[in-house]
C-alpha cells in the first residue's frame, strides 16, 4: 500500500511516455494512462490528504485506523496519500472510489469514524448527510444524493488552475503527475522554443509576480537573460514568512512536480543550469515532499544532465532558510544563499545584473512558477484572456482569522474581495464582519464598504490596497485594530535586520506609542492622556520618514497597516486614548472587571485565584473588585462558574 510506482511502472513512462510527451500518444499508452489516472480501476482505492494542515487536524491518526481497518478485514484496497483541496477545517478529508464508481469525499473523518464511513462505501451505500461531495466522471457511474464537486459552494466562484492538482494526485508520486499531464510543456519547451522565445511568450501573457510587487515575470526574465556573462542563476523563493500566509506551502505539498516543471522552464528561459529553492528550515514535510520529487525527476532524466536530449542541463538544489522574515526580499535572501547574514542591498544593480555569487540571478515566488507550464503548453494568448486587463490569471489566497473556514482558494483575478469572504463561509455565526486583511504586515485592513474592488494589481494600489502574496485575515468585532496594529508593529521591530536606523529605530519607536495606548496610565493626570494623544499625532510623521528613507520594503512599508487603521478605525485609538477603554475587550490593561453581585454565590473561586489579591469579601456572600489593584488579567472570569464576572 502507499507505494508511489514499481520498477514496471517507472519502466513504463521512461521508455514510453516520457519520449512521447507534448505529442499524441498511442492508442495501448493512452488507454493504460487511464488507470494511472484512476479513471479505470479493477480495486477500491481510498484516499486520505495529507499536508501541514490536515496533520494538525489529526490526518495521520485517521491514516492509521484506515490502514488497520484494511489489514483486520482482509480488504483487497489501495490507500493513497493525496495533498490539500485547500478545505482546511474540514479535514481530515476521506475519499473512496469503487470500481465503475465515481471518487466520493467525506469531511472531519476522525480515526473513530473510519469504520462507519467505510462500512457504508465498501458495501454500495453511502448516507448523503456524511458525504461532502463527488468527482464528476462521463465514464464512471455517480453516486445519488451526492452533490458534484464543482456545485460545492467553496469551488464553484473558484477558477482552480494551479489547484487542479492539488488534493487528487499523489503529491510524492512522479507518475501521478506525469499522467495528469505533467511535464509536457517542458517537453514543449524545449523542443519548440529558444531561451529568448520563452521570455517573449511569458512577457506576451502579461504574468506579473506573485510575491506582492506585481512586476512582470517575463521582463525581468529577460533582463537576466541579455545581461553579458557565463553563468545566470535561478531562485525559487519559498520562505512564505507572512503571518498566516500558507499558500506556497500547501501548494508544495501538494503538487510538487508542478514547481519543479516550472523551475526547470524557468531556468531554461534564462539560461541558468544552477537552481535553488529556498524553503523555511521549520517546513520539514514540504522539504521532504521537495526532496523527493526532486529525486524522481533526476530519476527520469528529467533533471540533470541533457534533459530530454535537448542540450540542455538544470541541477537543483534545496536550502533551508534561517526563518528570517526579511530573507523574502530578494537581495536578502540571496546573502543568505550565499552563507552570510540576510541583509537588504542597495538597488541598484538589482539581481538581474548583480545577484547570486556577483552572476545575474532571477529570483520568483512559487505561485509566479507555478503559472510557467500552463503558460509554455496553452500559449500567451490563453494566459492573457483570463483575468483583467492589467493583471492576468488567477491568484490564490490563504484565508484565516475570525473565520467559518479556514481555507485556501484560487480566483480569477478581477473577482471581488467579498467573494474571499463568501467563499470562506462568512465570518462565524452571531458576529459580525469588520474587515479584511491582506497583505500581512505590509497590508492594509479593508472595511466591509471597500470590498467591491477587484482583485487587481493596480486597482488595488489606486486605493492604497496591497495584495501582498496572498495572505488574508477575517477580522470580526471581537478584533481590537489597536492591538492588530500593535501585533504588526512588534513582528516588524523584531524581524528588521536593523541594518538602517529608520526601520530599526522607527518600528521600535511606533511599537511603543501603541503599547502606551493600549495600556492602563500611570497616572489619571491630564498630561497623562495629552503625551498619549501626542504619540499618536508623530506615528504619521514618524511613518513617513520610514517610508523615504528605509533601505528596503520591509521598512518602507511597515507603516501600512497602522496608516490605513487610523484612517478607518480612528474611533478605536481615540476611545482607547481619551476613554481607557477597549470595546473589543483585547486590550487587557484597560479592561475594568466587576462582578454581579446577584449571581456571586460566594464560592471564594476568584479570590483564591487572583494573583494581585485585588478580590475581596465573605464566603457565601457576594464578592467585590478592587480596581486599583485589578491588573485586568481575565483569571477570575475563566475561574467563575457561575458566569458572575463581567468586563467594561
Amino acid at each position: 500500500m502507499d507505494t508511489p510506482y514499481t520498477n514496471t511502472d517507472r519502466s513504463f513512462f521512461a521508455e514510453k511516455v516520457i519520449p512521447n510527451l507534448h505529442s499524441e500518444l498511442p492508442h495501448d499508452i493512452s488507454e493504460k494512462l487511464f488507470s494511472y489516472r484512476h479513471e479505470r480501476i479493477s480495486k477500491p482505492i481510498i484516499f486520505i490528504g495529507i499536508s501541514t494542515s490536515s496533520i494538525v487536524a489529526g490526518a495521520l491518526r485517521t491514516y492509521d485506523a484506515i490502514k488497520n481497518y484494511i489489514d483486520e478485514n482482509a480488504i483487497n484496497a489501495d490507500l493513497v496519500r493525496v495533498g490539500s483541496l485547500g478545505m482546511c477545517s474540514f479535514e481530515p478529508i476521506v475519499e473512496v472510489q469503487l470500481p465503475g464508481k465515481s471518487r466520493v469525499a467525506f469531511r472531519n473523518v476522525s480515526a473513530d469514524d473510519v469504520p462507519s464511513i467505510l462500512d457504508g462505501a465498501l458495501n454500495n451505500f453511502i448516507q448523503s448527510d456524511v458525504a461532502l461531495f463527488q468527482y464528476p466522471s462521463s465514464i464512471l457511474e455517480l453516486w445519488p444524493d451526492v452533490p458534484l464537486i464543482n456545485e460545492h459552494p467553496f469551488f464553484a466562484k473558484q477558477n482552480r488552475l494551479l489547484l487542479r492538482n492539488s488534493g487528487v494526485i499523489n503529491p510524492e508520486s512522479i507518475i501521478d503527475y506525469i499522467a495528469c499531464g505533467g511535464y509536457s510543456a517542458l517537453a514543449k519547451t524545449l523542443r519548440q522554443y529558444t531561451c529568448d522565445s520563452v521570455c517573449k511568450t511569458v512577457e506576451e501573457s502579461g504574468l506579473r509576480g506573485r510575491g506582492g510587487g506585481g512586476f512582470s515575470t517575463g521582463v525581468k526574465w529577460r533582463k537576466a537573460l541579455t545581461f553579458p556573462t557565463n553563468e545566470r542563476y535561478f531562485i525559487c523563493n519559498a520562505d512564505e514568512s507572512d503571518p498566516g500566509a500558507f499558500m506556497d506551502r500547501l501548494l508544495i505539498e501538494s503538487d510538487p512536480h508542478r514547481i519543479i516543471e516550472g523551475i526547470i522552464i524557468s531556468s531554461y528561459a534564462i539560461s541558468a543550469n544552477k537552481a535553488f529553492i529556498y524553503i523555511r528550515n521549520r517546513y520539514d514535510l514540504t522539504v521532504k515532499r521537495m526532496e523527493t520529487a526532486i529525486k524522481q525527476a533526476y530519476d527520469f532524466g528529467l533533471l540533470g544532465y541533457n534533459i530530454l536530449d535537448s542540450g540542455f542541463s538544470l541541477d537543483i538544489t534545496i536550502k533551508r532558510g534561517p526563518e528570517a522574515y526579511v530573507c523574502g526580499e530578494e537581495t536578502a535572501l540571496i546573502r543568505s544563499l550565499e552563507g552570510k547574514r540576510g541583509m537588504p542591498s542597495i538597488k541598484p544593480p538589482y539581481p538581474t545584473e548583480v545577484g547570486f555569487n556577483n552572476k545575474p540571478t532571477v529570483v520568483n515566488n512559487v505561485e509566479t512558477i507555478a503559472n510557467i507550464p500552463d503558460i509554455l503548453l496553452n500559449g500567451a494568448t490563453w494566459f492573457a484572456n483570463i483575468g483583467t486587463q492589467n493583471s492576468k490569471g488567477t491568484k490564490i489566497f490563504s484565508i484565516n482569522g475570525k473565520v467559518s473556514n479556514t481555507c485556501m482558494v484560487e480566483v480569477s483575478m478581477g473577482e471581488s474581495l467579498s467573494t474571499l469572504v463568501e467563499l470562506a463561509g462568512g465570518v462565524k455565526p452571531d458576529q459580525v464582519l469588520k474587515a479584511i486583511h491582506l497583505g500581512g504586515p505590509s497590508g492594509v485592513s479593508v472595511t466591509p464598504d471597500e470590498m467591491d474592488v477587484p482583485i487587481d494589481f493596480d486597482e488595488l494600489s489606486s486605493k492604497g490596497i496591497s495584495m501582498g502574496s496572498g495572505g488574508v485575515q477575517i477580522l470580526d468585532e471581537t478584533v481590537c485594530m489597536v492591538d492588530l496594529s500593535k501585533y504588526f508593529m512588534h513582528f516588524i521591530r523584531n524581524e528588521s535586520c536593523g541594518k538602517c536606523i529608520p526601520c530599526r529605530e522607527g518600528s521600535n519607536r511606533m511599537y511603543q506609542i501603541l503599547d502606551n495606548i493600549s495600556r492602563r496610565p500611570y497616572s489619571n493626570e491630564g498630561h497623562n492622556t495629552l503625551e498619549r494623544f501626542k504619540g499618536v499625532i508623530n506615528l504619521e510623521t514618524l511613518a513617513e520618514v520610514m517610508k523615504d528613507t528605509s533601505l528596503c520594503g520591509l521598512g518602507q512599508t511597515a507603516p501600512k497597516p497602522l496608516l490605513k487603521a487610523l484612517k478607518s478605525f480612528r474611533d478605536e485609538f481615540e476611545e482607547h486614548i481619551f476613554d481607557r477603554k477597549c470595546k473589543a475587550g483585547v486590550c487587557r490593561d484597560l479592561r475594568t472587571f466587576y462582578i454581579d453581585v446577584d449571581k456571586c454565590t460566594g464560592c471564594t473561586a476568584c479570590a483564591k485565584k487572583c494573583p494581585t489579591n485585588a478580590i475581596i469579601g465573605t464566603p457565601r456572600s457576594p464578592y467585590f473588585i478592587v480596581e486599583e489593584k485589578c491588573i485586568g488579567c481575565g483569571v477570575c472570569q475563566t475561574t467563575c462558574k457561575f458566569a458572575a464576572v463581567f468586563f467594561k
